[in-house]
């Protein structure tokens, strides 16, 4: 039987505008709706096969439903600028992909798929109607359904009862009882759903409960009445046209050939790079996964399909040993396996199972329910019946597994005396490699790239104070929530992983930088820092004592009792009372106090300066001396941070619960706080820091004669700097010239500013610019490649590391003028945080594998930016002191030598 699509795409653009974030070109035009839609139509045409399709939408203008009722839709505000600016291309990127593309003036989009449903019913044609309107479901019968791209969900008549509570020849007698607040459409004022459902049950239609409408007593009844004029208005309102007068062949919905050389220039436009290769490498592709051989290559894990093909779901809750052992024959015999856990926790190392997903082909997957304690739960399988069951497949290295975010899912099953093997992909970090500007949650990755809207957590659990525990979940929403991830991760990998195996270095990246370093995270995060609690104590009473001092200071200073923890009290003080300068002020017209201010206020008045010294303890007691000894784990007694792999766009790891990456070591109070991370009796603690390594990157990538030089030759950089700068002999350079230029050479790799150098060295913006223009005129090949890297940056909307990875800035081409310039600056300088990044990762993969090679009981307990720091044994200590280095200095060659400092002591502040 022939069968026709018809996309309601009205419905999809509204949702896709609110839905993704603000995504723009280059141009700063905006291009999230388009993006969204288009991938939307992307997957229905892979998904359903059919005959005839049609995509359609509103036309701009009035509608027979506004002669009927003026006030229809009036509380609508106009659509966004921003929206409306993405209609034209839009509808351009449709036709050239050769979908049929109606718009029909005097109605809604809605109406003409209405005719069209029925002329299909007649001509005895399938027909499958993709929205996410729910008015549609009233011309839902046994040849017409309705799916929803963004929720997966496909309604039938069953599907329809099942969803609403009535029958789609219901749905519009239930609309008109309900009302449509979304068109304006009042209903019978307290009827609900429930009512509306209730009614129709008992009565059949909306004539009949009309019919018996003195019957129903109550205020419900009164309003019924009361509604009876309405009621006939809203019908007809809410009635989907069925005879619009179209002069439409079934040969007009045919899909055409898509028009490959519009869609390119339009795709190229629109900032939309990897669609534009795909179909540049379409005919490429096509014969290469046609090819075992290759097909394997590109996808080791085994899936070659590149996109989900399927056009249902099935997911099973796995309630028996029979079905448990059912799957599992399963994975032991697929190539890949997605892999998910469900959990009490988000602390990895204190949260319990509540259940496992598994999927091998996408739409088909399972949950293994485990703990799940909700009033009536049915008998569930026992959780160490099922891991030891599992136990000999997750800890199998050869049967390939796939997850988002699988270091979590490690320690899970680490928490259960599992290791956890064979771990070939993470669908997080390939988004991240991809599109490190994006966000990388599985909800906002489904709706981007499959155009599938996802059940949330949120959805399933709840919110705030009534947010309920995974465990508390009913099965069968849990299985539709738990088993869809792991399918979901599938399809995803399935559409993600061949765009970066197409590309060599982003290949590298993920191969050998991103997914060798999530083992080596995880044995990080599990072996922790041991603490001297005792010490971090007696810090906090010693900083509780300077506090109380500087406030005290504060109020003499001032003239008057106040709150430092008060902005409000501050501003008054500072601005009202002693009339200081207004350097800036809030969003909100206020004067501002923050850190930038008071620094500049400090120059010249002696209030600003107390309130900095104080905030800055302030902030050393709470994040570490108070805080750090309550986050100590009861069972190993160290704390664990936590490491992102997939947060900052640079590459740089992030640190948190507790953030080991941003103690504020500058002040003598910061170091004492190092003091605390101490070695076991027996060991110590060893930190390897690479020496100037984004200088040394910065000479790399400019090939700036002479920082090669400098550096080639071990000078001390900033002296050699001063000596150009100055116009000194190095031999003559004094401290102050040696500051200033450490200060030159770090700002102008972070694009610093004439106006923030003469800030940061307290100078005239004059003296500053001259030091800058002379610090380029004997570095040429830095300026060149500032200028390189901004023109780069502007074309393409990202920058590369040395190793090939690309660091996005989406403001790089922004209207506003300070966004712009802020990315101008990040463009400079993330080439060199990049591709440090990157070296301190293959760093730690080096020291990681020789640790496990020569079965050494020295570990790598931190990283703090360009910093290893380990706790070894003292008998091992030599030899880490040997090998360390070299391993750190060899894990790449660049023009210049990388350099490594290397420290041993009691504790985290002596290794320095």
């Amino acid at each position: 039987m022939k069968a026709l699509l018809l996309v309601d795409g009205s419905s999809y653009l509204y949702r896709a505008f609110y839905a993704l974030p603000d995504l723009r070109n280059r141009q700063n035009e905006p291009t999230g709706a388009i993006y969204g839609v288009l991938n939307m139509l992307r997957r229905l045409h892979k998904d359903y096969q059919t005959d005839y399709s049609a995509c359609v939408f509103d036309a701009k203008g009035k509608t027979f439903r506004d002669e009927i009722y003026p006030q229809y839709k009036a509380h609508r505000p106009s659509m966004p600028a921003d929206l409306s600016a993405q209609i034209t291309p839009l509808l351009e990127c449709i036709q050239a992909m050769g979908w049929p593309l109606l718009i029909i003036e005097g109605v809604e989009a809605d109406d003409v798929i209405g005719t069209l449903a029925k002329k299909a019913e007649q001509a005895g044609i399938q027909c499958i109607i993709s929205t996410g309107d729910k008015d549609i479901a009233q011309l839902v019968n046994s040849g017409i359904r309705l799916v929803n791209t963004m929720s997966n969900e496909t309604l039938d008549e069953a599907g329809v009862l099942n969803k609403f509570g009535v029958m789609p020849a219901q749905i519009l007698d239930y609309l008109a009882l309900v009302g449509d607040s979304t068109d304006n459409i009042p209903g019978v004022e307290k009827v609900g759903p429930k009512t509306a459902v209730k009614w129709l049950t008992q009565y059949g239609s909306l004539d009949n409960i009309l019919a018996h409408a003195n019957g129903i007593g109550g205020v419900i009844g009164e309003n019924l009445r009361k509604a009876i004029p309405w009621l006939e208005i809203s019908r007809a309102l809410l009635t989907i046209k069925c005879d619009v007068d179209l002069s439409i062949d079934w040969q007009d919905l045919v899909v055409k050939p898509q028009n490959t050389q519009k869609l390119v220039a339009l795709f190229e436009c629109l900032d939309f790079k990897t669609w534009s290769r795909e179909l540049q490498q379409n005919e490429l592709s096509s014969s290469a996964l046609s090819d075992p051989l290759t097909a394997a290559l590109l996808n080791p894990g085994g899936a070659v399909s590149i996109s989900s093909e399927t056009t249902s779901v099935s997911y099973e809750t796995v309630l028996t040993e029979d079905q448990l052992n059912k799957w599992l024959v399963q994975c032991d015999a697929a190539p890949l396996v997605s892999l998910d856990t469900e959990t009490t926790s988000l602390n990895p190392l204190q949260a319990q199972l509540v259940g496992i997903s598994l999927c091998m082909e996408p739409g088909q997957a399972a949950y293994v329910p485990l703990t799940h304690c909700f009033p009536g739960a049915p008998q569930q399988l026992q959780l160490d019946v099922v891991l030891n069951k599992m136990r000999s497949w997750l800890e199998n290295p050869a049967k390939l597994k796939v997850g988002q975010n699988l270091k979590y899912d490690q320690h899970i099953f680490a928490n259960y005396g599992i290791s956890l093997k064979g771990i070939t992909h993470d669908t997080l970090l390939q988004s991240y490699v991809l599109e490190s500007h994006y966000p990388h949650n599985m909800d906002s990755m489904a709706w981007r790239h499959l155009g599938v809207k996802t059940i949330t957590y949120d959805e399933v659990t709840g919110k705030g104070v009534s947010r309920i525990g995974f465990d508390q979940v009913m099965l069968d929403e849990a299985t539709r929530y738990a088993a869809e991830d792991a399918d979901i991760t599938l399809q995803l990998h399935q559409c993600l992983y061949p765009k970066i195996a197409c590309q060599a270095q982003l290949d590298y990246i993920y191969r050998h930088i991103e997914m060798p370093l999530l083992n080596v995270l995880f044995q990080i995060e599990r072996n922790g820092v041991l603490l001297d609690v005792d010490l971090l104590r007696a810090q906090s009473r010693e900083l509780e004592k300077q506090l109380l001092a500087l406030e005290q200071q504060a109020c003499f200073s001032a003239g008057q009792v106040f709150n430092l923890n008060s902005t409000k009290q501050i501003q008054e003080v500072l601005f009202n009372q002693l009339k200081l300068p207004v350097i800036k002020k809030t969003p909100k017209g206020s004067p501002s106090t923050d850190e930038d201010v008071l620094q500049q206020l400090a120059l010249d008045y002696p209030l600003p300066k107390i309130l900095l010294e104080y905030r800055g303890l302030a902030k050393l007691k709470s994040t570490y001396t108070d805080k750090l000894p309550l986050m100590v784990d009861n069972t190993t007694h160290r704390v664990h941070t936590t490491y992102a792999q997939a947060v900052a766009v640079t590459g740089r790891l992030a640190s948190n619960e507790p953030n080991l990456q941003n103690i504020p070591v500058r002040r003598q109070e910061g170091r004492r706080i190092r003091e605390a991370f101490i070695a076991p009796p027996g060991s110590r603690i060893i930190s390897a820091d690479y020496s100037q390594i984004e200088l040394r990157i910065m000479a790399h990538i400019s090939q700036d004669k002479g920082l090669l030089k400098a550096f080639a030759a071990n000078e001390d950089i900033h002296c050699a700097t001063a000596a150009e700068v100055f116009g000194v002999p190095v031999d003559q350079v004094n401290q102050e010239q040696r500051r200033y230029a450490k200060v030159i050479n770090f700002g102008l790799i972070y694009g610093m500013s004439d106006y923030g150098l003469a800030t940061q060295l307290g100078i005239e913006r004059s003296a500053a610019r001259l030091y800058i223009d002379r610090y380029f005129a004997r570095y040429p090949g830095v300026a060149d490649y500032m200028q390189r890297t901004r023109l780069q940056a502007k074309e393409k909307g990202y920058v590369e590391t040395v190793f090939g990875r690309q660091l996005w800035l989406p403001e790089i081409n922004s209207s506003n003028h300070n966004r712009k310039q802020a990315a101008e600056r990040a463009a400079i300088n993330a080439p060199m945080q990049g591709t440090a990044a990157d070296i301190i990762k293959l760093a730690m993969i080096a020291v990681h594998e020789w640790l496990i090679k020569e079965k050494m009981h020295s570990m790598l307990i931190m990283q703090v930016h360009d910093e290893l720091v380990l706790e070894v044994p003292c008998e091992e200590v030599d030899r880490v002191k040997h090998v360390l280095p070299d391993l750190m200095e060899n894990v790449c060659k660049l023009n210049v030598p990388l350099q490594v400092e290397l420290g041993v002591g009691n504790n985290w502040e002596q290794a320095h």
